[in-house]
């Protein structure tokens, strides 16, 4: 059984605790099945309970266990069904957050998963190595559901990772750390009750947890660890930091491997981002040293050194070549303003004045053309900025491309947008084509997207420039491309 805290102090819900408690859980890798060369997962949205206080049971949702989300892992090239089945008794989504899949398998708010019902992600795994992450995505419930513990990690590994000597034992050098805060009742049950000025700042609480468990402890060996770092809360930022100030390094970010390893003593990572880093551990057997978050100044993990391992990773100087492309190559420029409408600074989130309308598509987008989106922020709080379907790199920061940090140098799709400032990023969207189902951009502070703060866009036909392997056919069920240059029904641009 784990150990749970079982020294706190509450105070309007917020919990304050001074001790580490259990061993950090490690989400199980979920089991699938081969199917006619098809890898089946069967994932299970449910309400359980769990303890995260000694003898206390709290009511949490969670997929195949009890909070949280076993771990998906697949490699580029798999033909990939998972079954999301709702075992809960109201509707739900799961987008597949950085999956770059078809807009009818990605998962948004029009995939409705009704209670007792099953909803099945298709597709042929299409992207490089990369840390991405499963949750809800309901109109005006996403911040709730992922707040009662709907979400959990998709690993994608390809031939260029597998040949790289970096820690990959999951669950041993190779760890997922899924980082949220949450309030609780006196009664120790989950409070999410957000007032209208916590809409507009954040939802966030002091008491922060990894992988379901408040303040737990690692046991690594002396070597290099590798840390899939996943900010899954709500609204908080979280700037991690070793208690003995030690440097890492970030070989990965959204989109995959960076093209060179970023030495840093600090992590800052928005709702939404993620990070991986590797952390050498070798000479320090029998020492402790803490993961701390220090915007709150608070203790999240103590990792204790305690058995030596014969095995030798390296972090290679060279991680991989990225495609990119040059500003002067980009076709068109679209601009986006984070903003609230009615009511001032307290009125609803918007984008360009506009809340979310899910009947309404916002964009039209022509595959194949290069673009910069161009998102500004001009309100006094914090906003980030996620697309679907695709991942950008980013070009400036507040018109600045040497404000664009070393370690913001590669794919990604979420940005962070601090108050009044803005960011340009470019883009290209690939691969699949559908005029008649959208894919989703928005803040991911989910209390400012369910909100309004999200918009919609298609993805369309480019007569000048078409995808030849865009037609999607369907067959067992598995979304596959077949040459098709410009179908007698496409929607051109």
């Amino acid at each position: 059984m784990r150990r749970y805290i079982s020294l706190s102090i509450l105070w309007m819900g917020f919990l304050s605790t001074a001790l580490f408690a259990g061993a950090l859980p490690i989400p199980a890798l979920a089991p699938y099945s081969w199917v006619n060369g098809v890898k089946v997962f069967n994932m299970n949205i449910q309400q359980s309970s769990t303890q995260f206080f000694a003898g206390i049971n709290t009511r949490t949702y969670g997929i195949n266990q009890s909070v949280l989300g076993q771990t998906i892992r697949m490699h580029d090239g798999d033909k990939i069904k998972i079954n999301y089945t709702n075992r809960l008794s109201e509707a739900t989504t799961m987008h597949g957050h950085g999956m770059h899949v078809p807009a009818s398998m990605d998962g948004g708010p029009k995939n409705k998963i009704q209670p007792g019902t099953t909803w099945t992600a298709s597709y042929t795994v299409n992207q490089p190595a990369s840390t991405n992450w499963y949750h809800p995505h309901l109109m005006g419930k996403t911040a709730e559901h992922v707040y009662m513990g709907l979400a959990g990690m998709i690993i994608i590994d390809d031939d260029k990772s597998d040949s790289l000597n970096l820690p990959k034992t999951y669950g041993v050098d190779d760890i997922p750390l899924i980082i949220q805060d949450k309030r609780f009742t006196a009664s120790r049950q989950i409070l999410y009750a957000p007032t209208r000025m916590e809409i507009m700042r954040g939802y966030t609480s002091s008491t922060m947890m990894i992988n379901g468990e408040i303040s737990p402890t690692l046991s690594v060996k002396d070597k290099q660890i590798r840390f899939r770092v996943l900010n899954g809360s709500n609204s908080t930022l979280y700037n991690l930091r070793f208690s003995d100030g030690r440097s890492f390094k970030q070989i990965a970010t959204d989109g995959g491997f960076l093209e060179r390893p970023v030495t840093l003593n600090s992590l800052l990572l928005t709702p939404g981002e993620r990070a991986e880093i590797v952390v050498n551990f070798s000479g320090d057997l029998g020492s402790s040293v803490t993961l701390r978050e220090t915007r709150q100044n608070i203790n999240l993990m103590q990792i204790n050194v305690n058995s030596t391992s014969p095995g030798v990773t390296t972090v290679p100087s060279t991680l991989t070549t990225l495609e990119k492309y040059a500003a002067s190559q980009a076709v068109r420029t679209r601009s986006f303003l984070l903003n609230t409408v009615g009511g001032g600074m307290m009125g609803q989130m918007a984008i360009n004045g506009r809340p979310m309308n899910i009947n309404r598509i916002d964009n039209v987008v022509p595959v194949n053309d290069i673009e910069i989106w161009t998102i500004r922020n001009t309100m006094n709080v914090e906003h980030n900025f996620h697309i679907h379907a695709i991942h950008f790199m980013l070009l400036e920061r507040n018109g600045s491309p040497a404000s664009v940090a070393a370690n913001e140098r590669g794919y990604k799709d979420v940005v962070r947008i601090p108050p009044n400032s803005s960011v340009k990023v470019i883009l290209k969207m690939k691969d699949y084509v559908d005029p008649n189902n959208g894919y989703m951009y928005h803040c991911h502070f989910l209390e400012h997207e369910d909100d309004g703060m999200m918009g919609q866009f298609t993805v369309v036909q480019n007569k000048s420039n078409p995808v030849f392997k865009w037609a999607p056919i369907v067959s067992d069920d598995i979304v596959t491309m077949v040459p098709s240059p410009l179908p007698l029904n496409a929607v051109t641009y």
